[in-house]
């Protein structure tokens, strides 16, 4: 296998009419999705002059387009550079000017984040998909021109070590950085993937998450379109037509982040909607208990992955039937991964001690776009360090603790926020809830607990802290419970707690 992109030739030959993607607008065949990918390889190849180690953006909602663009660019050995819709302009011109894409193609619902950056990057084409404007090449004219060119579509000189993806990470302190996934990541990732949810060429595959992240686009939709089952492609995530979808269009798998499990609990008869599925997948953060136990109730397995976007991401998760057993735990590291816990001098810990998480793989990234010293910080001999913390139990299955970063220390003792989170999920009146650490002149630091309360619930202050006796050492308790409307999230629903730092 030269590239990726021969999943998608193998599949249209083995099976020409197989359903390959459902979109809002069409169904398309595996013969017809490899007829598109020729077309805009083609595109990319003769009149953007795009080539081995060139990058193409793209900004708008999950679509096709954005299938056909990823697998062209792996086709010629370019890298492909999904942004984040919601980053707002000045955040794009970083990316821009850091990664020096060939070309960005834009849909128009995010046209007014980049008109005001065209003059800035003189040697970007910007492309419009679906609209007109001036200083705009016309994407639709050009992959016409295209459809009519009969040149080679491909690159000899491609292989799986070729360089594909320039994921951005969330920048939680201080600028994003591209993490660098090689072909052979997503194929790894891939193999990972149908090893964790069986997966087989007869699945319905449900996309919801959006793809410019690597949850979106790596834990089962690229995994999918490996098998040679079907992607029944959302734009976007809304919780009532989520559902209406997996009642009408009968998917098997489907990833929900918590924030989305939490949204999908509070629409009426949600329980009745879901017999389709053979599983769900969450992650992205420590889960709640009670997001997960009333779909086990309905003996529907909610399976937990863990990873990262250097890590492509799957790097350890639960199958379906560990993840009926064991709520709480994470997993086992994932079939082509490895994993090791060790202590702040590099030490590899005991089982049932906490250390920090390292990850090594065929799945890790390759390096930090064009930042050598990050790159040199996160990699230490082929293991990546996740910055998280966790323990591994009896079992050997992993319990992440939190991010390393995210670890109170009060008067010498550590304070994990996520054993202190999961008991305030457990209250009833509370909606959804975070911990962090405020500096304090007595202790250093001093934990407090931010509370988001449901629409009615009456609790006060006095009786969130009460709940905290007799179940937790006295120094974990809050000192403190500050009540917000919302908590501030990215768009994999995790709590940004920088923020909330920052707020607190």
């Amino acid at each position: 296998m030269h590239n990726i992109s021969q999943w998608i030739q193998t599949h249209a030959v083995f099976t020409p009419d197989q359903l390959a993607i459902i979109d809002a607008n069409e169904s398309i065949s595996y013969a017809q999705l490899e007829q598109r990918i020729q077309d805009h390889a083609r595109l990319l190849k003769y009149q953007l002059r795009i080539g081995r180690g060139d990058r193409v953006a793209y900004l708008g909602y999950n679509s096709s387009e954005f299938l056909y663009l990823l697998f062209a660019c792996a086709r010629l050995g370019a890298l492909f550079i999904p942004m984040n819709w919601r980053l707002a302009s000045p955040e794009l011109d970083y990316i821009l000017t850091d990664a020096s894409p060939s070309a960005v193609v834009c849909t128009d619902d995010f046209r007014q984040q980049l008109d005001g950056l065209v003059e800035g990057h003189p040697d970007c084409r910007f492309i419009a998909q679906n609209f007109t404007a001036d200083r705009w090449l016309d994407y639709p004219q050009m992959l016409a021109q295209a459809k009519l060119d009969r040149r080679t579509d491909e690159n000899p000189h491609v292989d799986l070590q070729s360089p594909l993806l320039i994921v951005y990470t969330s920048g939680t302190t201080g600028q994003p950085k591209g993490a660098v996934l090689t072909q052979n990541a997503l194929f790894y990732n891939a193999l990972n993937s149908v090893h964790m949810h069986d997966m087989h060429s007869q699945d319905r595959i449900l996309t919801v998450l959006p793809m410019f992240h690597v949850g979106g686009l790596n834990i089962q939709t690229l995994p999918g379109l490996y098998r040679g089952a079907t992607i029944l492609l959302h734009d976007r995530f809304e919780p009532q037509r989520t559902m209406a979808a997996i009642e009408q269009d009968k998917p098997s798998l489907v990833i929900l982040v918590p924030a989305m499990l939490q949204a999908v609990l509070t629409l009426p008869n949600w329980q009745d909607q879901l017999a389709s599925l053979r599983s769900i997948t969450t992650g992205s953060s420590v889960v709640p208990h009670n997001l997960i136990e009333p779909f086990h109730a309905l003996g529907l397995a909610v399976q937990q992955v863990y990873g990262l976007t250097e890590t492509a991401p799957i790097a350890v998760y639960q199958s379906a039937a560990q993840a009926l057993q064991k709520v709480g735990s994470t997993g086992l590291p994932a079939l082509h991964c490895d994993m090791q816990l060790v202590d702040n001098q590099g030490d590899e810990v005991k089982a049932g001690e906490i250390g920090h998480i390292r990850i090594k793989g065929p799945n890790v990234m390759f390096e930090y776009w064009g930042n050598p010293q990050a790159t040199a910080k996160a990699l230490h001999n082929g293991w990546f360090d996740t910055g998280d913390m966790g323990y591994v139990d009896d079992d050997g299955h992993l319990v992440v603790a939190d991010r390393a970063k995210d670890m109170i220390i009060s008067g010498g003792e550590n304070i994990y926020p996520a054993e202190l989170e999961n008991l305030l999920h457990s209250l009833d009146g509370i909606e959804s809830a975070a911990v962090i650490g405020r500096e304090d002149a007595k202790w250093g630091e001093a934990p407090v607990a931010v509370v988001v309360l449901e629409a009615g619930a009456q609790l006060d202050a006095k009786a969130i802290l009460s709940a905290f006796d007799g179940r937790l050492a006295r120094y974990k308790h809050p000192r403190e419970v500050v009540f917000m409307d919302a908590l501030p999230r990215n768009v994999m629903g995790k709590v940004q707690k920088f923020r909330l730092r920052q707020m607190i």
